[in-house]
């Protein structure tokens, strides 16, 4: 990296500023079974996979990306610049050297999207923390008071467009019963006209207690979804806080996400259980 980006310490980076190019790049490189380069194998041995988990992977489309996110699941420590040493000890510095300016281009949008999250101080002798500071986190929301309190909600909903249906059932079963939550639906709470980056991260990081995410066939081809996923987990690594609630509410042709295989999901697909799955996802909800 050039200029003032030298001094950027990838290890302080997490693994969440790769974007998704980044993330396929790796797996053209890694995914062939290689006889003189070390593969996706020798990744997952040195990130501390064991024998049997390496072999599992085996039967995934991508096992590169299966790993990545698994390991940035798992581990609390990950980051670019330990991603960065990893290949570097399987000697493939040739990974390294080629990505690199796409790298260094991550990091870089990664440092601006915090420097703008970032919240400047208040020179005023007395404020409340709760009010937002900056024009973009102030009435993002269509009920959000100018100079007020911000709007909070009990769940950001996670979903693609092809599953809308399924959130508007979801508004109904949750809000317009006695349940009483307050559920954040982008396309009927957001204003348009700001980032939805810095919004969305706004919403899941300081407005939302909780993330239900809808997982479809149509999710798993979402970068907008990806993000807000990944971004979710960076802020609670190893689900301490329950704030991940997978959802699944149509039968699906594709794996289930393994970035979220070791929570527990709420299953509306099993006719046996369907009776309970909106008391399971309320109460999930309503935790404090």
């Amino acid at each position: 990296m050039d200029g003032t980006d030298s001094k950027v310490n990838l290890g302080s980076i997490p693994l969440v500023a790769l974007n998704v190019t980044v993330r396929k790049k790796l797996g053209l490189y890694l995914n062939p079974k290689h006889t003189v380069a070390a593969d996706w194998t020798a990744v997952a041995e040195t990130m501390g996979f064991s024998y049997l988990e390496i072999k599992n992977y085996e039967a995934s489309r991508n096992p590169t990306k299966t790993i990545l996110d698994d390991w940035a699941a798992r581990n609390s420590e990950t980051s670019v610049g330990k991603l960065v040493s990893i290949l570097e000890e399987v000697e493939r510095k040739d990974i390294v050297e080629d990505l690199r300016p796409l790298i260094d281009e991550d990091v870089r949008k990664y440092l601006e999207t915090q420097k703008k999250k970032a919240e400047p101080p208040v020179q005023v002798p007395e404020v409340d923390s709760c009010v937002p500071r900056t024009p973009e986190r102030s009435g993002i929301t269509v009920d959000d008071i100018p100079g007020g309190i911000p709007e909070m909600f009990d769940a950001f909903i996670c979903y693609c467009q092809s599953d809308f249906e399924f959130v508007l059932e979801m508004i109904r079963e949750l809000e317009q019963t006695e349940y009483n939550l307050k559920l954040c639906v982008f396309d009927r709470n957001v204003l348009p006209g700001s980032c939805v980056w810095t919004i969305t991260s706004e919403l899941i990081e300081r407005r939302c207690k909780r993330m239900v995410v809808v997982i479809s066939d149509e999710y798993l081809d979402s970068d907008a979804c990806d993000f807000q996923t990944k971004f979710a987990l960076s802020l609670c690594p190893g689900a301490r806080s329950k704030r991940l609630i997978p959802v699944v509410y149509k039968s699906m042709t594709k794996p289930f996400p393994s970035i979220l295989r070791f929570l527990t999901v709420c299953d509306y697909t099993r006719p046996c259980t369907q009776a309970w799955f909106w008391v399971r996802l309320a109460k999930a909800l309503s935790l404090p």
